[in-house]
């Protein structure tokens, strides 16, 4: 089997989540090592299970996990927020469930290769889709100093964006930043000594933020958050796991406006908009991991689950 193996993250919570009835049709959007996949589709009788992935790595090993179930699942090479396009190439009208697991997946971060860790030395790349033309190296080395503070700030909550982003665009001057470990040394040369001793790597906020704008990770979230519960079919669920305040604002908020409906003005005597909700709530609460879970797998520490049901 190809080497991708990814701890699923709040496993058994998805499972309940979904809700899975043994005939219903199930999409996973991010398929990954098909952890949560294979689960799913163990529950599956006569229904059919859909995997998305953009990475190629992960849909083939996917492939592999999935093999003896493959008359009950389809994998398809796209992003998670095209999931109506994909359904509508399918020829599938609705489906009952849908899982999204916004994490970069272990294999992703811990292959030095990918460009994801700050940790080893690699040419600065972290596409999730080796295919997608922008890659870490253009956003290091092309975005201006501006828009490099912008997403310092704003993806990566990193303090020392200013600071951060000048010592980039100032080195690049010089020649090309091309790896890893050449950015993870200006960023560090940019931060105050009390910065650098802090317990979280120095880096890690910035490659956070610069991963994020490489894949476009929120864009993506906001997209498939307004396209994924019109391909719901009534009393199907949504259920999707975030790992930063970022995501999980959008997560949260689409679900609550998509529960409220109507957005007349509080003082208007009647509805005028004709908006209905189009779902409920499950998790008036975000489902986060419990200490066993977190022994087993640290990462899953920020992890959190909502899930909505299609009315």
């Amino acid at each position: 089997m190809t080497e991708f193996h990814h701890v699923s993250v709040l496993l058994e919570e998805c499972l309940e989540g979904l809700n899975i009835k043994p005939d219903g049709i199930y999409v996973d959007g991010t398929l990954g090592g098909a952890g949560h996949s294979s689960e799913i589709v163990k529950r599956l009788t006569t229904g059919r299970h859909i995997g998305i992935d953009r990475d190629p790595v992960a849909l083939k090993a996917a492939g592999e996990r999935l093999a003896p179930y493959s008359d009950k699942v389809t994998l398809v090479h796209s992003n998670f927020c095209e999931i109506r396009q994909v359904l509508e190439d399918l020829e599938i009208e609705g489906v009952d469930g849908i899982l999204l697991d916004l994490g970069v997946s272990s294999p992703q971060l811990d292959d030095g290769s990918r460009g994801f860790s700050y940790m080893a030395d690699a040419p600065l790349d972290m596409r999730m889709n080796s295919e997608d033309v922008l890659s870490a190296y253009d956003v290091v080395n092309t975005w201006s100093q501006e828009e490099l503070k912008r997403i310092l700030y704003d993806y990566g909550e990193e303090r020392y964006a200013p600071r951060i982003a000048a010592a980039i665009c100032s080195r690049r001057e010089e020649k090309p930043i091309e790896t890893t470990l050449e950015l993870v040394d200006i960023i560090r040369s940019a931060m105050p000594a009390a910065a650098l001793r802090e317990k979280q790597h120095p880096a890690k906020r910035s490659f956070q933020a610069i991963r994020i704008a490489v894949n476009d990770e929120l864009g993506s979230v906001e997209k498939v958050m307004k396209d994924a519960i019109p391909c719901l079919n009534k009393g199907g669920r949504l259920a999707v796991i975030t790992f930063h305040s970022l995501e999980d604002r959008i997560v949260k908020n689409a679900m609550a406006d998509a529960a409220k409906g109507c957005t007349c003005p509080p003082n208007f005597p009647v509805c005028v908009c004709g908006k209905k909700p189009q779902v409920k709530i499950i998790t008036r609460k975000p489902v986060v991991s419990g200490e066993e879970e977190l022994e087993r797998n640290p990462r899953a520490r920020s992890a959190k689950l909502r899930v909505c049901q299609k009315l």
